[in-house]
């Protein structure tokens, strides 16, 4: 039977996004082709998707179902989320027996290895289409399954998750062309015949993928790894977190749809959901089959999986320390606003939220007057409390917490110094059982050596230690000290001295991490945008990868050569 969706009619559909996508990636320029407005979407948006209504009918159609993916080797039934919000999901997944998966999956790559660069990328943004004419259900699985707050969870896991996964399809595209499919070859011998062969070349994929979901970004961290392994030939085996299996179970029963229909073998991606306690990554990223680990989550086990799962290429995005100095500033007010937000934003579960605000215990320089440390640290307070304090606003910045770890730790978090401002605990109406905290700021002393522990020690979650260190100089000194040993994935700096900018600079080119300056407006330092910005860098101990660079698809396949005599 033919493929309901031909080569022909993808690279119609399809070619034109993926040229662009190109041109983006070699540009830097900003680049969507993912609407980030809910309107965007239903009756009057883009054809054949989901509106508002029924995308919310479509993720309560889904609760307390059987999620069945139709694959080979399931050996019975898992589920048990429960919502940040308090809702119980109800939702079950396959378990699979891996000695009947893996093989499965393992079968079906030939064919999509033959298939070729180009058709493999036109399959992904197929896959891409589905899952962004469906925006509107996955928000609502994100959000209900990471604690974020709707409109964070249609955006985040939505379009900028889908912004990241085909800029890891263009990645892996053009770094698949780099070299030609074929080429004639032949050397002169002088008097006598040329030496001649005929050359071909093929991008061989290394085998199944494991991709390692996480609990607070299930798609936006996961995209890019499933994407830039199967465009480059791959499987992918998704493990997702145990809270957050819904958005990559969805994600997964799409992609089988749509390669089925393309006319390869859906076992090219297979969920692994586990039984409450199992802990399957470890088993899984040991098994032999297994040759690449895409990982977000704890350092611990980042380093655990760079230093065992020795058969694979292991990608992994851990923790940092994140942290911004401030030297100086000519607005003030502006600077207040946006760091109140990227404190607040999502209570503080990102990768890229600062930690540690280093300032000089003399004070900075600001637009309006000199400011002591104290008086920087009492308004940073004041306009976090200006942002958070009416609840509806509040609810829709923070979010829910996303476990009670992280609850744990901002408790505790008042106990390791002065608390500049202290947390406060918002009702919200619609989900009476949600756990919502405002942030918690410490003031600790950069010259305590029992605050050390604290400042150079990753607390996830709502927490920020305002750390008076004793001049600028010194500032940038533990700046570079903190991610040369704790990493960060994210710098900020706030300066009017050139000088000063230039020694953050160049504490961030020699230590590998990417920097934010002078951040006043919109754009803030835990946010980063597809085709243009680079998230982590790689060379840090926060992550081992970038999203995302050449580097993050090059090492998923191998070029494969054929000689013969011409």
């Amino acid at each position: 039977m033919a493929a309901e969706l031909s080569p022909h009619l993808l690279s119609e559909k399809h070619r034109p996004t993926l040229d662009q996508a190109l041109d983006a990636i070699r540009t830097r320029a900003y680049w969507s082709p993912h609407p980030e407005h809910p309107k965007a979407y239903g009756e009057g948006g883009a054809p054949g998707s989901l509106g508002a209504a029924e995308g919310k009918a479509a993720f309560d159609a889904v609760l307390n179902t059987r999620l069945d993916l139709g694959q080979p080797g399931t050996d019975g039934w898992t589920g048990g989320e429960v919502s940040p919000y308090g809702p119980e999901l109800g939702v079950e997944y396959p378990h699979a027996d891996l000695d009947v998966l893996l093989p499965a999956m393992r079968a079906a790559m030939p064919a999509w290895r033959a298939a070729g660069p180009e058709t493999r990328a036109l399959v992904c943004l197929e896959i891409l289409a589905r899952i962004s004419a469906r925006t509107h259900e996955f928000g609502h699985a994100v959000m209900h399954t990471s604690g974020q707050a709707f409109m964070m969870a249609f955006q985040a896991g939505g379009p900028h998750a889908q912004d990241r996964g085909l800029e890891a399809v263009a990645y892996a595209y053009e770094e698949q062309i780099r070299t030609p499919q074929s080429a004639d070859w032949s050397k002169p011998q002088g008097k006598r015949d040329p030496l001649q062969l005929q050359k071909s070349f093929t991008a061989a994929p290394r085998g199944i993928s494991l991709l390692i979901g996480c609990n607070t970004f299930p798609t936006w961290n996961g995209y890019p790894g499933l994407f830039a392994s199967l465009a480059t030939g791959n499987p992918v085996l998704v493990k997702p977190h145990p809270r957050a299996v819904l958005p990559l179970a969805l994600t997964v029963q799409l992609a089988r749809e749509v390669l089925a229909e393309a006319g390869f073998d859906p076992n090219l991606v297979a969920l692994a959901a586990e039984r409450p306690g199992e802990g399957i990554a470890k088993t899984l990223a040991l098994r032999p089959e297994i040759k690449i680990i895409d990982y977000t989550g704890s350092t611990a086990f980042g380093d655990w999986l760079e230093t065992n799962a020795r058969q694979a290429q292991v990608y992994t995005e851990k923790a940092g320390v994140n942290t911004i100095v401030l030297d100086s500033t000519d607005d003030y007010r502006g600077m207040l606003s946006n760091l109140a937000f990227s404190l607040s934003l999502y209570s503080g579960q990102m990768c890229t939220t600062p930690q540690n605000l280093l300032i000089p215990r003399d004070g900075i320089t600001t637009d309006g007057g000199d400011k002591t440390y104290d008086e920087v640290v009492a308004d940073i307070a004041a306009a976090v409390s200006g942002l958070l304090g009416d609840d509806s606003r509040a609810n829709a910045l923070l979010g829910a917490l996303v476990n009670p770890d992280v609850k744990a730790r901002l408790e505790a978090a008042a106990d390791l110094g002065e608390v500049a401002l202290p947390s406060r605990e918002v009702a919200n109406p619609e989900f009476p059982d949600a756990v919502v905290r405002t942030p918690v700021v410490v003031k600790l002393d950069a010259t305590k050596p029992d605050d050390e522990e604290h400042y150079l020690s990753e607390c996830f979650g709502p927490v920020a230690f305002a750390v008076a260190v004793d001049s600028t100089a010194d500032a940038v000194e533990l700046l570079r000290r903190t991610v040369r040993d704790k990493g960060a994935m994210t710098v900020g700096a706030y300066t009017t001295s050139p000088e000063v900018e230039r020694a953050v600079e160049d504490v961030c080119l020699d230590e590998s991490a990417q920097l934010s300056l002078n951040l006043t407006g919109g754009v803030y330092v835990n946010q980063t945008a597809a085709f243009s910005d680079f998230h982590g860098s790689g060379g840090n101990p926060a992550a081992n990868a970038a999203l995302c660079d050449g580097a993050f698809v090059s090492n998923r396949f191998r070029m494969v050569e054929v000689r013969r005599q011409a």
